[in-house]
């Protein structure tokens, strides 16, 4: 059987698996949910050592993580509330062994029409997850395909269990990627790689992810969540505000030509000298000792 056939199969599982319509809670039911970790499409947690680690996992199995408009909502919304927390420092996002995410929800796409899509600007706020100031690493188990690939590279780092798949299916039920998948991948894994998997709707593994710069590290299933932890942690031990310039000078590069992207990078290290973190940083590494950051 052929990989863009199993992605068609896939596809067709998750349309069996949202039958039900989906409703949205109200904002205060969401902010309350955000506090207890009661979401219905997602889980959050505080982890690592320090607690300092945010963790965000989807929770549709029945329908392998798609990603519906209320799943969305919440991802954005817990976000925003890990952002506004200062004791995280790192953001993790991940979802089973089974499956990252499968794809969108096709059941909520199937009937939309061309002026309904443009009247509600369909899709556009999935970008929202881009946004996050601190920096977001996924935790790639089973299948990262359609809306689940690109939801993952809307983040800064990307781990993979072994068995990892990857993939841009949406030429197999009749459209593209509308996500950032036809402008994200191509500058991750160069334009031939990216046409291949987008024109065919083929996966890729893990390792073929890892070799194409897709994917940072790659670990046994049951390692990935933790080992992105870890980073998480490392990433938390640093100076919050730097972090967030270090982040944002990197992105610079896929927005900019060179020349623009270095005199960018030298106004935020210039930047860096009006931070307190910066002179500690400093000051702590010529006194052999570990640094003290404030995030001031």
């Amino acid at each position: 059987m052929s990989a863009s056939r199993v992605s068609q199969i896939l596809f067709s599982r998750v349309l069996q698996a949202t039958r039900k319509p989906q409703h949205l809670v109200t904002p205060v039911i969401r902010y309350y949910a955000c506090q207890t970790g009661n979401y219905e499409s997602i889980k959050t947690e505080i982890v690592g050592e320090k607690k300092n680690v945010g963790l965000i996992t989807l929770n549709r199995p029945k329908a392998l993580n798609a990603l519906c408009d209320q799943l969305i909502k919440e991802i954005i919304h817990a976000l925003e509330h890990f952002n506004t927390d200062s004791s995280i420092g790192a953001i993790v996002i991940t979802g089973s062994e089974k499956a990252f995410a499968a794809g969108a929800d096709i059941k909520e796409m199937k009937d939309k029409s061309f002026a309904e899509n443009l009247k509600s600007n369909f899709i556009d706020s999935w970008h929202d997850v881009s946004k996050s100031k601190k920096p977001l690493i996924a935790a790639v188990n089973g299948y990262a395909l359609g809306g689940g690939n690109e939801l993952m590279m809307m983040c800064d780092i990307v781990y993979a269990g072994d068995k990892a798949k990857f993939g841009q299916p949406e030429i197999a039920i009749g459209t593209i990627p509308g996500a950032g998948g036809t402008q994200k991948l191509p500058r991750f894994i160069g334009k031939s790689k990216a046409m291949e998997m987008v024109l065919t709707g083929n996966m890729i593994t893990a390792e073929e992810a890892e070799r194409s710069g897709l994917v940072s590290k790659i670990f046994p299933p049951d390692k990935v969540v933790g080992e992105a932890v870890k980073l998480g942690e490392k990433i938390a031990s640093h100076s919050q505000l730097v972090v967030s310039l270090a982040k944002e000078a990197v992105n610079a590069a896929y927005e900019t030509t060179l020349q623009q992207g270095l005199e960018y990078e030298q106004k935020l290290f210039n930047s860096t000298f009006s931070l307190a973190d910066r002179k500690e940083g400093m000051t702590a590494f010529l006194e052999k000792r570990p640094p003290k950051f404030t995030n001031e």
